[in-house]
This record gives structure tokens, C-alpha cells and sequence, in this order.
């Protein structure tokens, strides 16, 4: 009884237990076991919160559930020449203040993302201008050609430019400083939703917008949204009915939720691809045992401690067969994986202790190792693993595992040496990871905004512009291939696996899960038979 007390009070709280009890159909209560670290949707780039946020906002070119590109708040688009988009803005639109959304508001936001604070720079790192034609209609101008443009906005929210000015908003909420403003706390867009409630690491309170210009094909009227941390009683929420849904499922709780009579788990493929990274760049490697150098620009040390890890046995044991190694910083179905290319170096512990002595690091050394909690699907676990494999080579891991909330402001500072991420290519194709992951990062660009551990080839580096360019396939797919090689022969970073989705539903919920792991309210409906 005390669980379902604090569960009620958490989740619903007493007053709104009685408010929307006569409307429960419509109501849906849903557990994540973190939490959107702010509603400013230009603020940091994780697949979760872009996923709570684009219920509020949207983007000018949107995604289906089978994540075609379909018209957003652009109704189309061409290319009036080889670096030259031009959009057709969706008119009548309006944000959930009333004021009416222009072409103002696209080239203030596509300013935004690029601008100081922004977690988004690497989709606007190749534009070059963004120019106004009218009042419903822009033009973006890259820098060189960028055939895959209209993919690369759908993750880019539009903002009000006025509601930003008004409510001194105008740059990203900082996740690197902490810094904040009223964006991290309301949200104002033209999505579907609008923030009714915001108490961080509590609940959201989400309610439907009644001026929503497109079709919203659920019934849903309110999401209550609370983070649950606890997998144990994240899952005992989900089989009492205190929630509806519930993300991730634990692997080892999917045939519990199987077997409960009014709840399923639903499962698949994800595009995730979860790997480590190492610092590449500093003379002297941060927190760790080494003094004057940095054993991880030695290409030995970082094969040595990819083939110190046990994929296999990872696999078995701690994701319970709910995953998929990969020699690869991308999986199947992204455009541009290669079957062919995708095989593991061998798990070969004797030859990583090779390795390390011929690197001069044959008594090992010590490091931390930077790893979330609360992300990915046991995250911590996997790092706990990694950290006996590497023992074997006599690598000492002081394992630092805490809340995103911390994790990420401190990675993106690249305030860390060893360091796990998951990465999700938000155009389903080969060019966004190796723009934002394997190019040499550039501040000032955003190119390679999520490469922490500074890895850098000018080779690379060239074949990604000109894969972002290219339009013949067979061309485009060689380039790919060719960039791929360069880095996995480098060991550029430590891919680990794709993950599978694993989601906790109550029967009486319809709901469309896609493979990039977001969760569209408009498409949710609560059965009322």
C-alpha cells in the first residue's frame, strides 16, 4: 500500500486524481525512467527530450510513422539550384499563444540553433544564409550541396520568434552551464500539446491544443508524464494500472509483462547504436594514472581495449539477447550500413594484453569511466562489464555512473576521458553520424558537436561533405563505405550494439512505436471498450 501511495501522489497527485477521474479515457499516464532535461527543444540533443518537446513544437518537414519525410509546417519544398532550398510555409498556422506563425520565425529559429548554447549546431553547420522571401515561404543556401537537407530539418522545432524576444529566450537553455530561461519551463509552439504543468524530475502535464491546425488520429486529451527511475517500481506501476505506459521495459520484466492479463510489452529494433568514446586530443590524458601522455592516441591502447570487451557475453548477460553487436557507428536501416563491413574485431584477450605492452601500457593504468544511469537500456550494467573486461589487461576503470542530468552537461564539456553515448541518426542515413560523431569538431560550425573524444581525419572529414552532396546512390554508398573503413581501421570509437525497444502498455492503449524511439502523443489512443 505504501508503493501505491507514493505512486498516486507522484504520478497523479490528489487534486488531479479527482479532476480528471470522469475523464480517464482520455487521459494517459506515462513512465519513462528518466526525464526531458528542459522543454527548450534547441537545448540538447537526445532523442528523448526531442521526443517530449515535438509534442509541443515541430519542425518544417515531419516524419510518418514508418519515418517517411512528409510536410510539417512546410507544406513543400524544391531546389531552386544545387545550394538552394526553397520552402513553402504552412499557412493559417498559429502558436498556442495566438500569434501567427511567418517566415520570421523560421529564420529566427534557424539562427538559434546555430547560435551560442544551441546543442543543434551540427544541422545548420553546412547552411550559409537563411533568407526570408515572403511572409510563408524561405530559403535556406548551404554551403555546398546538401541533398539530404529536408531529413536534417525534421529534428530542428520551430520557435516563436516573438514569444523568445518577450520572454528573454532567445538562445538555448545552456545545458554545459546550467543556465536557464523561461524556454526550459514553458513551451509555446504550434504541436498539438501545450505544457500545462512543468515540475522537473516530477511530472509534466501535458493538454491538447484546441487550435491545432493538423489531424491528431488518437483521443487523447492529457499525457501525465513522470519519471520513474527505480526499473522495479517503474514495472509494478505498469501491472497495478497506476500508469498506462511505460519505457524501457527491463529485459528480464518483457515475459512478466506478457503474463499480466491487462498489460503487453511491445518490442523491437531500434536504430540506436551505443558505443564508448575516448579523449584523443589532450597531451595528458584527464583522470586517469598517466602522467604526461595520453595512451588513447595510441591506436594499440583503443584496439586493445575494444578487443578486451566481451561483446558476446554482454550480449547474453546483461541484455538478455536484447541487442546486437556491431563493429559499426551505425546499424540496419540506416542508409548507408554495410552488412559486409559490420564484423566485430575478434574478443581476444591475450591479444589486447599485446597490444597494450607493445603501446608500453603492459601494467595497464588507471582511468575513469563517465557512464549514465538512467539512458539507455541498463547502461550502467553494460558499463560495469566493460569495466571487469578491461581488468583482464590490467585497466583499472573507476567507473563514475550518475543521472543524465549530470552525465550529459558534463560529457558535452568534454569534461571526460572515457565515456559511453548512444546516437540515433536523426536522417535514418550514414551522413548525420559521421557529421555530428566522426568529424573533426569544429565550435564554431557545430561540425562534429558530438565527437567528445576529438577524433580527426582530414580524409574523413573531406568524404563527408562530399557524401552530403552526392546524389547518385552508388556513389553516395562508396563514399560511405570508404569513411567507415577509415575509422574502424583507426578505431575511431568503440561501438558496442544496437539496442532493442522494449515498451510497457496497458491493453486498453493504442499506440505507434517507431523504430527511432519516439513517442507521438496525436497517435495515441485509449480504448474505451
Amino acid at each position: 500500500m505504501k508503493l501505491k501511495k507514493k505512486l498516486l501522489l507522484a504520478l497523479v497527485g490528489t487534486a488531479a486524481t479527482a479532476m480528471f477521474s470522469g475523464a480517464s479515457a482520455q487521459t494517459v499516464r506515462i513512465a519513462n525512467q528518466g526525464d526531458a532535461l528542459s522543454l527548450d527543444p534547441h537545448s540538447l540533443n537526445e532523442s528523448l527530450q526531442l521526443s517530449i518537446d515535438g509534442n509541443a513544437y515541430e519542425p518544417l518537414v515531419d516524419l510518418d510513422k514508418k519515418l517517411n519525410v512528409i510536410p510539417g509546417l512546410a507544406t513543400g519544398w524544391k531546389q531552386t539550384s544545387p545550394t538552394v532550398w526553397r520552402f513553402d510555409l504552412r499557412k493559417n498556422v498559429k502558436f498556442h499563444d495566438g500569434t501567427p506563425f511567418t517566415a520570421d520565425d523560421v529564420v529566427f529559429t534557424m539562427a538559434r540553433i546555430a547560435g551560442e548554447g544551441s546543442d543543434m549546431k551540427s544541422y545548420s553547420n553546412d547552411f550559409k544564409e537563411v533568407r526570408k522571401i515572403d511572409s510563408h515561404t524561405i530559403e535556406i543556401e548551404t554551403k555546398t550541396p546538401l541533398a539530404i537537407l529536408p531529413q536534417v530539418l525534421t529534428q530542428v522545432m520551430i520557435m516563436s520568434k516573438k514569444w523568445c524576444e518577450d520572454n528573454n529566450a532567445t538562445r538555448p537553455v545552456d545545458r554545459r552551464k546550467g543556465i536557464e530561461n523561461t524556454a526550459s519551463f514553458k513551451t509555446n509552439g504550434t504541436g498539438p500539446y501545450h505544457v500545462r504543468e512543468r515540475q522537473p524530475g516530477v511530472r509534466t502535464v501535458f493538454a491538447r491544443n484546441p487550435n491545432y491546425w493538423g489531424k491528431v488520429e488518437g483521443n487523447v486529451q492529457q499525457v501525465i508524464f513522470t519519471p520513474i527511475a527505480a526499473p522495479t517500481t517503474r514495472v509494478a506501476a505498469l501491472l497495478s494500472g497506476e500508469i498506462d505506459v511505460m519505457e524501457p521495459v527491463p529485459v528480464q520484466d518483457i515475459a512478466r509483462v506478457n503474463a499480466n492479463s491487462s498489460t503487453r510489452a511491445i518490442t523491437g529494433p531500434e536504430l540506436r547504436t551505443i558505443f564508448l568514446g575516448m579523449d584523443q586530443k589532450r597531451d595528458e590524458l584527464l583522470f586517469s594514472s598517466v602522467k604526461g601522455k595520453n595512451p588513447f592516441k595510441d591506436k594499440r591502447v583503443r584496439q586493445a581495449f575494444y578487443q578486451a570487451i566481451d561483446m558476446e557475453a554482454i550480449k547474453k548477460t546483461v541484455m538478455r539477447d536484447a541487442s546486437r553487436p556491431t563493429a559499426l557507428m551505425v546499424g540496419p536501416g540506416i542508409n548507408g550500413w554495410n552488412a559486409e563491413q559490420d564484423k566485430r574485431l575478434g574478443y581476444d584477450v591475450e591479444a589486447a594484453k599485446k597490444l597494450m605492452a607493445d603501446a608500453g601500457y603492459g601494467s595497464g593504468f588507471e582511468v575513469t569511466m563517465n557512464c549514465p544511469n538512467d539512458r539507455y537500456v541498463n547502461d550502467a550494467q553494460i558499463c560495469q562489464a566493460v569495466a571487469a573486461n578491461l581488468a583482464r589487461i590490467n585497466v583499472k576503470i573507476n567507473l563514475q555512473a550518475e543521472t543524465k542530468g549530470t552525465y550529459f552537461p558534463k560529457i558535452l564539456r568534454r569534461d571526460t576521458s572515457f565515456y559511453m553515448l548512444g546516437w540515433t541518426p536523426s536522417t535514418y542515413d550514414a551522413h548525420n553520424a559521421l557529421n555530428a560523431l566522426m568529424r573533426c569538431p569544429d565550435d564554431k560550425t557545430g561540425a562534429g558537436q558530438f565527437n567528445l573524444g576529438s577524433y580527426c581525419n582530414a580524409k574523413l572529414d573531406d568524404l563527408t561533405v562530399k557524401i552530403g552532396a552526392e546524389t547518385d546512390k552508388a556513389k553516395r554508398d562508396a563514399m560511405i563505405k570508404e569513411a567507415f573503413q577509415i575509422h574502424s581501421e583507426e578505431i575511431g570509437h568503440l561501438p558496442l550494439h544496437q539496442q532493442s525497444l522494449a515498451w510497457g502498455v496497458n491493453k486498453k492503449i493504442e499506440i505507434t512505436q517507431r523504430a527511432d524511439n519516439y513517442m507521438p502523443f496525436k497517435w495515441i489512443t485509449v480504448k474505451t471498450k
